[in-house]
């Protein structure tokens, strides 16, 4: 006679063991992935907030006879002064009073998605701050979340590592994603 074994339903520990290293090179190819689209996402984000930034200053421009808005002159680290005037109603002379016609441009002052910063630096250079330091108004961009040329009337974002110019449409841009 034939003994034939009584087999339980269940897995082996070798079948266990495929199954789990399976796996374990399946996560290894999707985690990545997983963070890399939030660092895009955070880059996308910035991207669109700086359009909206873009048109809201040239649209400021227009309606305030070509002029920056006051509160721009010297930039401000901590975000709160610099982006006030485009966060209420002005009139053409840039003053409130009365019955002010145009905007708010910015429902509340922009956050760089990339370090978190929402402070505006004042700069003389394209792309990128001069080597050295900050000479005159420029800001530190380790300080700031946003760079403004107002000769050029470019606006950048610092990198996330702060210390570079973010600045996704420009060929000749300075980018450190880092």
């Amino acid at each position: 006679m034939k003994a034939y074994r009584n087999r339980t339903s269940g897995f082996t520990l070798v079948e266990i063991l495929i199954v789990v290293i399976i796996l374990g090179i399946l996560a290894a190819i999707v985690i990545p992935q997983f963070t890399n689209a939030s660092q895009d996402a955070r880059k996308n984000s910035l991207t669109s907030q700086l359009q909206t930034i873009r048109s809201q200053i040239e649209l400021y421009k227009m309606q305030h006879l070509d002029k920056l808005p006051n509160s721009f002159a010297a930039g401000d680290v901590d975000g709160k002064v610099v982006w006030a005037d485009m966060l209420v109603k002005t009139n053409a002379d840039q003053t409130t009073t009365g019955t002010p016609q145009f905007g708010p441009y910015l429902q509340a002052p922009p956050v760089n998605p990339l370090n978190g910063l929402n402070g505006l630096g004042i700069t003389t250079s394209d792309y990128v701050f001069p080597a050295g330091g900050a000479p005159d108004n420029d800001a530190s961009p380790a300080a700031v979340g946003f760079i403004l040329n107002p000769t050029l009337g470019k606006t950048w974002a610092t990198s996330a590592l702060q210390g570079k110019v973010y600045n996704e449409g420009e060929p000749n841009a300075t980018t450190n994603d880092e």
